[in-house]
């Protein structure tokens, strides 16, 4: 258990509960100006989406029509209609956050200086590497001690290990820190006997025993890893305005080792800027928070951000698991603003390592934003905190939309006079259906992958706006090399995402829960009967598809989507292979964070293994 030496004096908080059905304002929040900038940036933004999708759409009605609207077109025509929607917000997003580089912003200056601040970093960590964590902590910490600044740090582990062995590995690990930053530095851990409610119950203690002693808390992840410079800036936005509740940062990943991984990190770096910047401007002082690298005005968290249980269809109450969205909401709607700087740089997290953990991830998050659909009732939210409940839920509806609109064109979509449903039943699915000619289907095909890829190419267009040169990306050739792979790969596996993320939907409507364990951070080599069992449904369905093209019942301009199914555990088996392990692949899908490691991510690999061979040759101690 925590000893008392490992925290300080208790400073209490009330955080009083939130009701969602009833609005609630903060007296002491000075409220986030409408700016008439951030209106038109909306304009640019929908405006575009909205157009291109109400012309697609009447296109589609019109092409039903010739041979009549039945319910089944109806159904096609709304699907279509949902699914081309986002993915056009996300080009025109991108359209605008290119023109926001392009633009440049104003240099802000601040003639008083800034007010200090007492700010907590908070490291919530369950059953994680230990020298990781810590190696990460003492990165930071001093990168800090070396910054300086009028500002106060001090961090906390707030552990939520539940296995005795792993907290004493982790208090080892807690006191070594200690003795590895300067005398001074302040440094805390704490861990809970019982993880009640999880990351939410492990950051609410903290602000109920502890939170009245800081002005500011910067919550990070177990894996998130941030630069002095970057702490400083986020600390010193919040400190210079007042109204601000909130202000999430974008992190850009690190450490990526394998070929899923690094098609992540390289998404990310490349394509991530321009959305990031076009996400801020419309989202201005109505946006959102990811859960990590973000820093929170610790009173207006506790006053305004208080969550409820949900009740379940069990009819007991149920923990909001995509808490941060919720939360980010809650103090919009009290009044304080929630800003986004995707211009912070050194704010950094690493993914998963491998196709099945980043889906055994990606269930836990769909059942968490699958919840917010039953918190669009709540009073007093914007319309903004609103639509970012929506758009977490459609990241994970978007899927079985896909899938459906794909099995249907499978099944009666090949315009020929056979089809599966006829070949199988007898019944003639050609009946009222539009001449799916090879024309048709190649340009369907044609505009879907289109709309899909634009924004890569056009985030890869304006790299030197978003501050990467080539020779941080290993050079031109090696960049179209890598730029390459990454557009093949994220083709290949975006089918197996989408299959699985519609198993994960189901499995939520279904009532089943996905349980809460511990994330399996730096991957592993799975076992080939393993992956045959995790993506059986994939194979067969991706089979069957295959077999149907062969028999011409199938249209062949979906075999790029079937080939990619019948080979899910072969590309499962290739998303844990280790790049850097060759000489020749290393430096493929490679970024800055790699190539040319900035000074605090160099730091980190050090602390952690300075931290791993302590805890080695304590635990050597320890036997003997």
């Amino acid at each position: 258990m925590t000893r008392p030496h490992m925290m300080p004096p208790e400073v209490p908080l009330a955080r009083p509960i939130q009701m969602l059905d009833r609005p609630h304002r903060d007296l002491s929040a000075p409220g986030a100006m409408d700016r008439r900038a951030t209106r038109w940036w909306r304009v640019l933004a929908f405006g575009p989406a909205v157009l291109v999708t109400g012309i697609v759409v009447s296109m589609i009605v019109d092409w039903f029509a010739m041979a009549g609207l039945y319910p089944l077109e109806y159904a096609i025509i709304g699907l279509i209609t949902v699914t081309f929607f986002w993915i056009a917000l996300s080009l025109s997003t991108t359209l605008v956050g290119i023109s926001s580089l392009f633009l440049g912003h104003a240099r802000q200056t601040t003639q008083t200086p800034l007010p200090s601040q007492k700010v907590a970093l908070l490291v919530p960590v369950y059953n994680e590497v230990p020298a990781d964590v810590f190696g990460n902590a003492a990165a930071m910490m001093l990168a800090l001690a070396e910054n300086g600044g009028a500002h106060d740090y001090a961090l906390f582990i707030l552990s939520d290990t539940q296995n005795a062995a792993a907290a004493e590995v982790e208090e080892r690990a807690f006191f070594n820190l200690r003795s590895r930053l300067p005398v001074g530095t302040q440094v805390y851990y704490r861990r809970r006997a019982v993880n009640t409610d999880r990351k939410v119950g492990n950051l609410a203690d903290w602000v109920e025993r502890w939170g009245g002693g800081y002005q500011a808390m910067l919550v990070l992840d177990a894996d998130s890893l941030m630069s002095g410079d970057a702490i400083v800036a986020l600390t010193d936005a919040l400190a210079a305005d007042p109204a601000a509740g909130l202000i999430q940062s974008f992190p850009t990943i690190f450490g990526a080792r394998t070929v899923f991984a690094r098609v992540q990190q390289f998404s990310n770096r490349v394509y991530g800027a321009p959305l990031a910047e076009g996400l801020s401007r419309w989202t201005d002082q109505e946006g959102n928070y990811w859960g990590h690298n973000a820093i929170i005005r610790t009173r207006a968290f506790a006053s305004c951000a208080g969550l409820p249980r949900m009740r379940s269809r069990r009819g007991e109450g149920e923990l909001i698991l995509s808490h941060d969205f919720v939360e980010a909401g809650l103090l919009r709607r009290a009044g304080w603003a929630v800003r986004f700087l995707p211009r912070v740089q050194g704010s950094y997290e690493e993914v998963p390592a491998t196709l099945i953990d980043y889906i055994l991830r990606d269930r836990r998050w769909c059942q968490g934003n699958l919840q917010h659909l039953s918190l669009l009732s709540s009073r007093g939210f914007h319309a903004m905190s609103r639509f970012h409940l929506v758009s977490g839920a459609m990241g994970y509806l978007m899927s079985p939309a896909w899938f459906t609109l794909l099995i249907i064109w499978a099944l009666v979509g090949n315009g020929e006079q056979d089809n599966v449903v006829k070949y199988f039943s007898g019944f003639d699915a050609q009946v009222n259906w539009p001449s799916m000619t090879t024309g048709n289907s190649l340009m369907i095909l044609a505009f879907m992958y289109a709309m899909l890829l634009a924004p890569k190419v056009l985030g890869a267009g304006v790299i030197h706006k978003a501050g990467l040169r080539l020779s941080d990306l290993g050079g031109f050739w090696q960049f179209l090399t890598s730029l390459s792979l990454e557009i093949v790969l994220s083709i290949a596996y975006a089918p197996v995402l989408m299959v699985q993320q519609t198993k994960a939907v189901v499995m939520k409507f279904l009532g089943q829960r996905q349980s809460w364990l511990p994330q399996n951070r730096r991957g592993g080599h799975y076992a080939l009967a393993t992956m045959a069992k995790f993506h059986w449904f994939e194979t067969v369905l991706g089979f069957g598809a295959l077999f149907g093209m062969s028999q011409g019942l199938v249209t062949l301009w979906l075999l790029p989507i079937a080939l990619s199914l019948a080979g899910a555990i072969p590309l499962s088996a290739l998303s844990g292979v280790d790049l850097s392990a060759r000489r020749w692949s290393a430096r493929h899908m490679g970024t800055p964070e790699g190539l040319n490691a900035p000074p605090i991510i160099r730091r980190a690999m050090v602390e952690r293994r300075h931290a791993a061979r302590a805890l080695e040759a304590s635990s050597h101690i320890a036997a003997e």
